[in-house]
């Protein structure tokens, strides 16, 4: 055993819950915090990221990535369900599922490999959900896969094969919804208040000490202490590019989130390297970090960056027998929108338990990888034009969680690059069809004079006209994809 004690929120070494976070030019203060460039040059190049939802919480295999809850819940489908395989979660609670959590297939340099050529700039795993499982080698929580499961230290084999690769590390932590606050009113979780149920009758509210940090079920000083100790873990052992949050860091003191950021920011100074913290919600100030839409976006261009966590499956984060998934079209219009509107996107894979990702949504990555082989000169290191785009299809509200829209070849989204338009036009419009860019008509004073075009993927001469109207561009006699194509605009 390579451990024989558990610094349960670093109370066993006797020292300062936040020793060092001040070490270095950033003070555990908003005021000094906000010096910090929070955008990344690299991360407004890099465009577009994988990651995956992966851990015990795989290991069931069924419904979606709240299993873990509500297989605890009395009269769910999932607790229907557990009952039928397991038997009454009160005598097999989520914990057991930890023992068959062995990852036997998993290999770091395939997935690294496979998320280079999807064309992801950066990438990485889950490093904690709301599950209270640690995907790492952790010396305070006891539920890690190195002492556990498979007995590996999982973001450690991925963050050694991304950077690798050459790409930034992500490591996301979801672990501020684990803790339970509310303990009197086990149906509070509606509101978004806990992860796992506090029900005298089951393990999520039992007083063993070892159970009670996997499950939340402890005080909250203990648990802002151990968060605190385990970010410093994953900072100071992998190095991440970026840290994404989940929701509910309102749980979570104002002066730790403080000591968080100002140690990553340190360590950052020490490692001569920019790092990302993202954010959901306002949950932090943008002056230290970026937000994202989970599941959504912005309809317009703003000013500050930001991030949409997406996911290549259609119904659950993490992997289920029976998961549905999107197509490699609409994930490239995704792409190509959110790139318009000043966004990154991060795509969310679903691997197995033995940690193999499967084939069909290997297949898409693959799909992507090869279109942005074609097309990435308008998605990598571009910046939004004076437009996002035009056409028919538009979202009516930004946020998370926006509805599922379907872009069609009237729709066109625009990036720009030094005097380089692009117009990503989102399908297919016919051979030898006319295509009108309304943004780039002369009628303005200071409209953009066009010198020349082309269509990224052909070899065919474009002819082009320019007037008050726009530019209209007729397409090459040879399809160029079923998905979208990029028309390239080289300005006088």
């Amino acid at each position: 055993m390579k451990k024989t004690f558990y610094l349960f929120g670093l109370l066993a070494l006797n020292l300062p819950a936040f020793a060092q976070a001040n070490d270095g030019p950033y003070q555990a203060n908003w005021e000094s915090l906000a010096k910090y460039d929070e955008t990344a040059e690299w991360f407004k190049d890099a465009k577009f990221g994988i990651y995956a939802h992966w851990g015990v919480l795989s290991v069931p295999a069924y419904a979606n990535d709240w299993y873990p809850r509500l297989m605890h819940v009395e009269g769910s489908d999932e607790y229907k369900h557990h009952v039928s395989l397991y038997g009454e979660p009160s005598k097999f609670g989520y914990h057991d599922f930890v023992p068959m959590f062995h990852a036997e297939s998993f290999n770091a340099d395939a997935w690294a490999d496979l998320f280079q050529k999807a064309g992801a700039k950066f990438a990485g795993v889950v490093a904690e959900h709301h599950d209270g499982w640690s995907n790492w080698d952790s010396k305070i929580n006891p539920w890690n896969s190195m002492d556990m499961g498979p007995h590996r230290d999982l973001v450690g084999e991925l963050a050694k094969a991304v950077h690798g690769k050459g790409m930034k590390l992500v490591t996301s932590f979801h672990k501020d919804r684990n803790l339970q606050i509310n303990k009197k009113n086990p149906d509070k979780w509606l509101n978004d208040e806990s992860y796992f149920p506090y029900n005298p009758k089951m393990p999520t509210s039992s007083d063993d000490p070892k159970l009670a940090q996997l499950y939340g079920n402890i005080a909250p000083e203990q648990f802002y202490k151990n968060w605190y100790g385990e970010l410093k873990e994953l900072i100071d052992s992998y190095s991440p590019d970026l840290i994404y949050f989940d929701s509910k860091m309102t749980k979570i003191p104002e002066k730790t989130k403080q000591e968080f950021v100002a140690y990553y920011f340190n360590h950052s100074v020490k490692e001569n390297k920019q790092v990302v913290i993202t954010h959901k919600e306002g949950e932090l100030p943008k002056t230290v970090s970026l937000e994202d839409f989970e599941k959504g976006r912005q309809n317009a261009i703003t000013k500050e960056f930001w991030l949409t966590d997406e996911t290549v499956s259609v119904g659950s984060w993490s992997y289920t027998n029976d998961l549905g998934l999107k197509t490699a079209n609409e994930i490239v219009d995704l792409l190509a929108d959110i790139v318009s509107k000043n966004g990154a996107l991060m795509l969310n894979v679903s691997p197995m338990a033995n940690g193999i990702i499967p084939q069909n949504q290997q297949a898409i990555l693959l799909e992507i990888g090869k279109w942005l082989d074609v097309n990435g000169e308008a998605i990598y290191a571009t910046r939004p034009f004076t437009v996002f785009g035009e056409g028919p299809t538009k979202l009516e509200k930004g946020g998370m969680f926006v509805d599922k829209v379907n872009y069609g070849p009237q729709d066109i989204r625009y990036t720009t690059k030094g005097k380089t338009v692009y117009a990503i036009v989102l399908g297919w419009p016919g051979e030898n069809a006319v295509v009108t860019l309304s943004a780039l008509g002369t009628a303005g004073k200071k409209a953009p004079k066009v010198k020349s075009v082309s269509v990224l993927g052909s070899t065919e001469k474009v002819t082009f006209t320019q007037d008050a109207i726009g530019v209209h561009v007729k397409t090459p006699s040879k399809k160029i994809d079923d998905k979208a194509f990029v028309i390239k605009l080289e300005l006088k």
